[in-house]
């Protein structure tokens, strides 16, 4: 078990919550726990998917299964049950911060005039573009 890894007592809260596959057939090669803990690992480093241990089980299996059930909404369904009985045991305040922070733009950026490249010395003389003929060589425009 990795440093990271889910805990016993934390898998036995979590097995529960998770979908029960539905099709029939040859048991998977990895365990939904060594996938999970592979998802964590990603999450927790922020490597590339395909630098996943080996040991938490083939990278295309663990990104597999995280892209499934995220678009599936799986996870959000275990964060919403895992909040919902931890806000009823009193585990959770929900305090709101409010930061009041002002983030202010450079003067350049707010269109500000730039001195020394439109002063009136430095204009750029209006030019015409040539005038263009047609195919038969008569002048248009």
């Amino acid at each position: 078990m990795g440093r990271g890894d889910l805990t016993s007592m934390q898998w036995d809260r979590l097995e529960p919550l998770l979908p029960v596959g539905k099709k029939p057939g040859r048991p998977p090669v990895w365990s939904k726990r060594q996938l999970i803990d592979g998802i964590r690992w990603r999450t927790r480093t922020g490597a590339p998917w395909r630098d996943v241990p080996v040991r938490y089980g083939e990278w295309e299996t663990v990104y597999g299964l995280f892209r499934r059930w995220q678009r599936d909404g799986t996870w959000k369904r275990i964060l919403v049950q895992l909040q919902t009985e931890a806000d009823a045991k009193g585990l959770i305040t929900w305090d709101v911060s409010v930061d009041s922070t002002v983030a202010r733009a450079h003067q350049h950026a707010a269109g500000a005039r730039k001195r020394g490249t439109c002063n009136a010395t430095n204009r750029a003389e209006l030019t015409l573009s040539p005038t263009t003929t047609d195919s038969v060589g008569r002048a248009v425009g």
